[in-house]
């Protein structure tokens, strides 16, 4: 976490001006949205930590003075609906919203249908831009806040045999690179942060696939992924974590409509 050696008062530092504000976490109770939930909580932040398992939300929570544990479930809009007015009862408004949800299942494009594709793009995009539409009035209001998604570097460069991700999270990234432009100068910034192999449960079940498919063991399949990442390893979900966290403070104001690898040079292109 962004100064995770430092402890009290001086542990809210790198971005001071997230004391006191309120973020929306999607998909919080592990991986890479708890690591982000975490890092903003860490900076000053009141967080709402949300996730299919409210139990899990509300555990992670009761670490963080003014944090919300809550169900949220990008699959039940009523679930959703339910999450929002409990965010929004417990906060106000909300000043930081980071778009997260779980891994879409695994395929090929040989293989893919449309009606296959649609329940990925109703959590992954639908349900997301339905969740900005409802907090954005307010942000622009206030003239402040703060948008970023979490992506894949499959945008950037397509992962074979996730195909529902590459096209759904591609489709966020369009709506959100256009959002950006429209909401600029209302004080409100729009970003995307594009994880390359990082260290989590996800990416763990992606190399178990490969490796049954290949019939090679777990091991070797790792040590090829990581061998063709430059820096030689996969990356710590607090590593990316950090990327988001310094977006959504003050010091990323002049920062909106872009989208940042965080790959550790996987992605051959600029």
């Amino acid at each position: 976490m962004l100064n995770s050696s430092l402890e009290g008062e001086n542990a809210v530092t790198m971005n001071s001006t997230l004391k006191d504000r309120s973020a929306l976490v999607l998909g919080s109770t592990s991986g890479l949205g708890l690591a982000i939930a975490e890092g903003l909580a860490a900076e000053g932040a009141r967080v709402a930590f949300t996730g299919r398992r409210g139990d899990s939300a509300r555990r992670v929570a009761e670490r963080y003075s003014g944090a919300l544990g809550l169900e949220l479930d990008l699959a039940d809009a009523r679930s959703v609906e339910r999450g929002l007015e409990l965010v929004t009862d417990t906060f106000g408004e909300v000043d930081i919203l980071v778009l997260n949800s779980g891994g879409p299942p695994f395929g090929t494009a040989t293989a893919l249908t449309g009606s296959a594709l649609e329940t990925s793009l109703r959590t992954l995009v639908l349900v997301q831009i339905d969740i900005v539409a409802r907090l954005l009035p307010a942000m622009r209001t206030r003239k402040w806040g703060r948008i970023v998604g979490v992506g894949s570097s499959g945008i950037e460069q397509p992962i074979p045999g996730l195909v529902h991700s590459n096209a759904a999270r591609a489709a966020l990234d369009g709506y959100l690179k256009t959002l950006s432009r429209e909401i600029a100068a209302d004080g409100i910034t729009v970003n995307m942060v594009l994880p390359g192999r990082i260290d989590t449960d996800r990416v763990n079940q992606l190399d178990g696939v490969r490796a049954e498919a290949s019939g090679a063991d777990l091991a070797s399949v790792r040590a090829q992924a990581e061998g063709a990442i430059p820096i030689g390893r996969y990356g710590t979900p607090e590593e990316f974590a950090n990327v988001v966290v310094f977006l959504c403070g003050d010091k990323a104001s002049y920062v909106t409509g872009t989208h940042i690898r965080v790959d550790g040079g996987l992605v051959s292109s600029y």
